[in-house]
């Protein structure tokens, strides 16, 4: 029993290393995505809210963005990661693509700022100074992308930036299905 002793350090010390090297290996082959944390959301409606638009306070709710497929674009200014993403958000702007924006418990003149400078990609950007419409739509961070479809249901969510690769890989597929969905109905 005395060296069994001796060797448990060892021992939990090769199954950690084990256990590491099988994650690595998931994450490397794909199998495994860390930042995919699962949506409560994804094939429910978006939850009711009450928001000040960024531009003018107007008051916007669910009904006013619902009626077509869109994307749900959370960012902030404090985001480095939004900084890189946002060209790619113009240029899927320039192309048709409709996007609404939530301004993440952020600095009201700094978003306006933001988007006077960066150019605004978005049909409007509700303002949630305090995180609440965040937490209803279980906002782990910024940013993160909603696919919400017609009806105002949420079809895909993602974590981390946009660009050419994840359009093409996530989201391209998904709204053309949509889209053609919503063409048949």
């Amino acid at each position: 029993m005395q060296r069994f002793k001796l060797f448990l350090p060892l021992i939990i010390f090769a199954i950690l290393a084990a256990i590491f090297f099988g994650v690595e290996r998931r994450v490397l082959t794909g199998d495994y995505v860390p930042t995919d944390l699962p949506s409560a959301l994804v094939n429910k409606p978006l939850p009711e809210f009450s928001e000040p638009a960024l531009d003018d306070g107007r008051i916007v709710n669910k009904s006013h963005i619902i009626g077509e497929v869109f994307l749900l674009n959370v960012w902030a200014t404090w985001c480095p990661t939004c900084h890189y993403e946002h060209p790619f958000l113009v240029k899927l702007a320039a192309q048709g693509v409709k996007i609404v924006s939530i301004d993440y418990k952020d600095d009201a003149e700094a978003g306006r700022r933001w988007l006077a400078e960066k150019g605004d990609p978005y049909t409007v950007t509700l303002f949630d100074e305090d995180g609440s419409l965040g937490l209803d739509l279980g906002v782990t961070g910024a940013p993160e992308t909603y696919l919400v479809d017609a009806e105002g249901i949420v079809r895909f969510r993602y974590q981390g930036a946009l660009d050419q690769t994840v359009w093409d890989r996530e989201f391209a597929h998904r709204i053309a299905e949509l889209n053609v969905r919503g063409a048949v109905q």
